[in-house]
């Protein structure tokens, strides 16, 4: 299937989308899955495709998810995005071939039970309501009589190596807005204003300290400044500035605590006479692994890379909206890797992101097996759905 996946992952990579505007990369998954003998559903969460292999229970579920980041590439690949100011920079084009490499595999095995196929819109980004692809297709019924749900995604692992986690696997994630409100005043003359900028420098300094110095060493966390700006002239000073972020926690009291924490470095500004306002727009929630889920993936990759190349993982502040299909039924994603001394480091959102190809049958092997033992642990009454 080698070359295949290639094929599929490089024409993908060559013509990316972004969230909810899929049609192409759908159009491809839609016709690979006909062809295959499966029944088809389009248009599922605006973009996505349902595809459905066998016939009643149990019904475990395979997601991938479609969408590009709003990035230039810039990696000089033979067949790098033909899209201005969009790419692959994440791995989503891998995880599509990697699901329909597990369709392939499927389609030629007995299958006691259905296995449904979610090749999922904007897991990048939410909508004008606030709703994601995963959001929108378990709105949509993705997720009906499903006891199981299982997905992938690319990691700094050497190609081959197949990484698991169970219990928390990742973040859950805000989006953080701050405005600094100061008075504007002559450059010449800045003790006749409040200068924004300085007092934005103050603020940033106080919430980098957050996690270093307020919050117990255990506790895993990230608030990450990532956006800022102000100023209108060279020599006026500054009386707006605005900073954007985000911020990555285990969810309930630690998230809560966060934003706590937010608010009192706020107090810097206020105290050096500014207004300061904090705007949170929550994002994703915390992505928990099933711990049957996740060890029948960690016995399956065994036997398909061997147990040397499996590795046990611990929680990680990325953000996934498959927390939101976690919470619904009982699943787990583990991570496939992708370095080699052809790819050593690939940086995940970057312009230069890159993975080895020959990842992408070791995927597909591991969703497909991992599939079929879900279905006898589910026919089994091992799995119980949520």
């Amino acid at each position: 299937m080698r070359e295949s996946l290639i094929s599929i992952r490089r024409q993908i990579h060559k013509h990316p989308e972004y969230g909810f505007q899929e049609y192409e990369t759908a159009r491809l998954v839609a016709a690979t899955l006909s062809e295959l003998g499966m029944r088809v559903r389009c248009g599922v969460a605006k973009t996505g495709v349902v595809g459905e292999l066998g016939t009643g229970t149990p019904v475990v579920a395979i997601r991938a998810d479609m969408d590009a980041l709003p990035i230039a590439e810039a990696t000089g690949l033979a067949f790098a995005s033909n899209v201005p100011n969009m790419m692959h920079a994440c791995g989503h084009d891998a995880h599509v071939a990697c699901a329909l490499g597990a369709a392939m595999l499927l389609a030629k095995s007995s299958v006691h039970g259905t296995v449904r196929f979610l090749f999922q819109p904007s897991e990048e980004q939410k909508d004008e309501q606030g709703s994601s692809g995963a959001m929108r297709m378990i709105d949509e019924g993705a997720l009906e009589d499903v006891a199981a749900i299982i997905a992938l995604h690319t990691r700094g692992l050497p190609v081959g190596s197949i990484g698991v986690t169970a219990g928390p696997a990742l973040a859950a994630n805000d989006t953080i807005k701050i405005t600094i409100l100061g008075r504007a005043a002559h450059g010449a003359h800045p003790e006749e204003g409040i200068d924004a900028i300085a007092i934005a420098a103050q603020v940033i300094s106080a919430i980098q300290q957050i996690v270093a110095r307020r919050l117990p060493a255990h506790t895993p966390a990230v608030v990450s400044i990532t956006t800022i700006h102000g100023g209108v002239k060279e020599n006026v000073i500054a009386e707006r500035v605005e900073l954007g972020g985000t911020v990555r926690s285990t969810g309930g009291e630690a998230r809560q605590r966060l934003l706590e924490e937010l608010e009192r470095a706020l107090e810097v500004g206020t105290a050096l006479g500014a207004i300061c306002e904090l705007s949170v727009f929550e994002g994703y929630p915390v992505t928990t692994n099933d711990s049957i889920v996740a060890d029948s993936i960690r016995a399956v990759a065994r036997e398909v890379v061997g147990p040397e190349r499996v590795v046990d993982l611990p929680f990680d502040t990325w953000a996934e909206d498959f927390g939101y299909m976690t919470a619904q039924v009982p699943g787990a994603m583990f991570w496939l890797g992708v370095t080699s001394p052809h790819v050593p480091h690939p940086v995940w959102h970057s312009p230069s992101f890159d993975l080895d190809e020959d990842a992408l049958p070791v995927g597909a092997a591991v969703l497909a097996a991992s599939a079929l033992r879900l279905l006898d642990a589910c026919a089994a009454d091992e799995i119980s759905m949520r």
